[in-house]
């Protein structure tokens, strides 16, 4: 009688190549620039300042959050900041107008929601055009309203218990780190435990095939980019809580930062490969090199030379370790034919 066999489609456990993904080699980085920042700086190593310190930089890591949902995707939203400009300008002119700052805060948050839509509207709608040209159109778009609307004015004067939002404390932790770590657990839950997270994977794995097999790629393609348009509204409260007014030309710039860190995380510009933790530990790795930096005075270039190394690593990294193990294959399939 022939004996059974057992046909399995998972991947038998590999310790070596466990330790070998990004998010590890990341993790090293992370913790090789807390060493070098402790040298750097006797300053550095203060538990009260570095738990402080993530008020500066988590206000844009709220849009790494969906932005990974995005890329995975193997699309890209280039108009965040612009958004981020526009719910912070309309929010701000609400309250002026008299409209109390829990409301304007919910306008706040229905602006990114209706930038985002709108994103996914056209993309969804148009499936000829490229997300890079659709979001680089809007981003001009979302700024020049806010413009229009502000001006080269500034709107403040917000209320003091909304200022909290910025720079206040729940217990020994700031309200910005205990929300995004909230948010962080929400969204790595629905990318890694959920069918809607298997679908963004095969989509960014292959759209057509996933149209064939049954996948809602239009409504999951626009609900990302509603996701990341409302994440962008929250951005757009927590940098107004810290600045304590707002203008047009705010967060100029975020949309590279956010591409950064989520590239530098691990989550691959083609698509389909990429997990949240990783995005994680990148935010506070860039942020915590530019704090570590900061102390010395070192001129924000070569900060920028240091993040555009670790992303082409980070970019490379893939293509190195794929003709590695091609080549490893290679030699292994000559080995046996002699």
């Amino acid at each position: 009688m022939p004996e059974a066999r057992t046909i399995s489609a998972e991947k038998p456990f590999s310790l070596k190549a466990f330790f070998l993904q990004w998010e590890w080699m990341l993790l090293t980085v992370f913790i090789l620039i807390q060493i070098v920042n402790s040298q750097l700086s006797p300053y550095y190593l203060d538990a009260e300042n570095l738990v402080y310190t993530t008020t500066t930089f988590l206000d844009k890591a709220f849009i790494v959050l969906p932005m990974v949902f995005v890329i995975i995707m193997g699309e890209i939203d280039i108009s965040v900041g612009s958004t981020v400009a526009l719910s912070a300008v309309l929010m701000g002119m609400s309250n002026k107008a008299g409209l109390p700052m829990s409301l304007a805060m919910c306008v706040c948050l229905l602006v990114g929601l209706a930038c985002g839509m709108f994103n996914g509207l056209i993309l969804t709608r148009f499936k000829e055009l490229a997300p890079m040209i659709v979001t680089l159109s809007t981003m001009i778009i979302y700024r020049g309203i806010a413009l229009i609307l502000l001006e080269d004015r500034a709107v403040g004067k917000f209320p003091s218990w909304f200022k909290e939002f910025g720079y206040g404390y729940l217990g020994p932790i700031p309200y910005m780190l205990a929300i995004f770590a909230a948010f962080a657990v929400l969204f790595g839950l629905l990318l890694h435990k959920t069918s809607f997270g298997r679908q963004v994977y095969a989509i960014g794995s292959n759209r057509t095939a996933s149209l064939f097999s049954g996948v809602p790629v239009d409504r999951i393609r626009f609900i990302v980019y509603a996701l990341i348009g409302l994440m962008s509204g929250v951005t757009a409260i927590f940098l107004t809580a810290k600045m304590g007014s707002t203008r047009p030309n705010v967060a100029q710039g975020y949309e590279l930062d956010v591409i950064a860190m989520t590239v530098l995380g691990g989550v691959s510009t083609a698509g389909g490969k990429g997990r949240m933790i990783g995005a994680v530990v990148s935010v506070f790795t860039v942020g915590y090199l530019r704090f570590g930096l900061g102390l010395r005075n070192v001129p924000a270039e070569n900060l920028l030379i240091v993040i555009g190394v670790l992303l082409i690593v980070a970019v490379m990294l893939p293509n190195i370790r794929t003709m590695i193990e091609g080549r490893l294959a290679k030699a292994e399939n000559r080995r046996r034919a002699r």
